[in-house]
């Protein structure tokens, strides 16, 4: 990922609740869960560094004081960070615009922003350089889908102008879709009302576009994930351990299994499929984890299954149980016998006796 764009800037947004994602993001933010070893971030960070970014305002709102203590100055990324936070959430359009008060570009400058909660390999380098070749005012990533019906769409004209933004259809007159990664002009930021509630997508976009100015699609099919609900999340630290996606953050060689420090996988245990152990982390004699993440202290006891799920920080998986496409939150226990599938979220400190539950919904 050789950059020929050194001193980029970069707005990260970072403000939203993770609603989707509960109870993961009951005590931490989204883009702070761990994800193959290390918080989401840090892939992004450490891809956004290998394109040549210099420095990232991090537009903050939710647990906003959680992101400093995690990531500091940026030193250890080769980068600088700085902190904006919204006394009130602002929406898209209005974080961007608060965070941009801690820019050091130019009027004519781009700007790079990120979603923190978007994976992709895009090359962000040629993104920036179409940008900039083109003259454009903005310039979104638009990535490629096979069902296009469960996004809005982006339809662009021969020469890249995208031409209108469209709401989720039955009949999508394109398989592009908004990604998440947008390069400004400067001034284009500086456009957006200041400390107000304002939406790129449904406001500046749009304005963008009836007023003349370019806004210029670079589309691709490169990896991209969203990562806002506990299967994607799953899918995203996977895809990352199994090198589906390079990320240089990776605390580890890529391959089935992605184990920290101090975690402690039976030879007996069979862990497979991307799976990611957190430190201190146990996994029993004739235990199955499958493609999952278990967390910091987390245990999985004989004969347990757990496939595609996370379990959480502290949290137990007792023998015989068998856990699929499931949350466990943080510290809670799963009594043996229990078969928690489709999507089940055990909160926070929830105890399960043996066998009380089967294909349950929320606990």
């Amino acid at each position: 990922m050789e950059s020929s764009l050194p001193g980029l800037e970069a707005i990260l947004l970072v403000g939203g609740q993770g609603t989707r994602l509960r109870p993961l993001t009951l005590g931490t933010p989204k883009p702070l869960l761990p994800t193959a070893g290390v918080p989401f971030l840090a892939h992004q960070l450490a891809r956004a560094r290998a394109f040549g970014v210099r420095r990232i305002v991090f537009a903050t709102s939710y647990k906003a004081a959680m992101f400093e203590p995690a990531f500091g100055d940026g030193a250890a990324f080769g980068l600088s960070l700085e902190y904006m936070t919204e006394e009130s959430p602002l929406g898209t359009g209005g974080a961007i615009r608060n965070a941009a008060e801690a820019l050091d570009s130019g009027p004519g400058d781009p700007v790079l922003i990120l979603n923190g909660d978007i994976l992709s390999g895009h090359d962000i380098g040629d993104q920036v350089r179409a940008h900039l070749a083109r003259r454009a005012a903005v310039t979104l990533h638009l990535t490629e889908v096979d069902d296009p019906t469960r996004f809005g769409c982006v339809p662009t004209d021969e020469t890249g102008r995208v031409t209108a933004f469209l709401e989720k259809t039955p009949n999508p007159v394109t398989n592009r879709i908004n990604a998440g990664c947008y390069v400004f002009t400067r001034s284009m930021i500086d456009s957006i009302p200041c400390g107000e509630v304002v939406s790129v997508e449904r406001e500046t976009f749009p304005g963008l576009i009836k007023s003349g100015e370019l806004v210029l699609g670079y589309a691709d099919r490169t990896y991209w994930l969203d990562v806002g609900t506990p299967a994607a999340f799953v899918q995203g630290s996977r895809d990352l351990v199994l090198g589906r996606l390079d990320s240089p953050a990776l605390p580890g060689p890529t391959g089935e299994c992605l184990a920290l420090d101090g975690a402690r996988i039976s030879p007996e245990a069979k862990v497979r499929g991307g799976t990611a152990v957190g430190a201190r982390a146990v996994v029993e004699a004739g235990a199955t984890v499958t493609g999952s993440v278990l967390l910091d202290d987390s245990v999985v006891e004989s004969g347990a299954a757990v496939t595609d799920a996370v379990v959480g920080k502290g949290a137990r998986v007792c023998a015989g149980t068998v856990v699929r496409d499931a949350v466990i939150g943080d510290g809670a226990v799963v009594g043996p016998g229990n078969e928690l599938r489709h999507g089940v979220r055990i909160w926070p400190g929830v105890e399960l006796p043996e066998r009380a539950v089967r294909y349950s919904s929320d606990v």
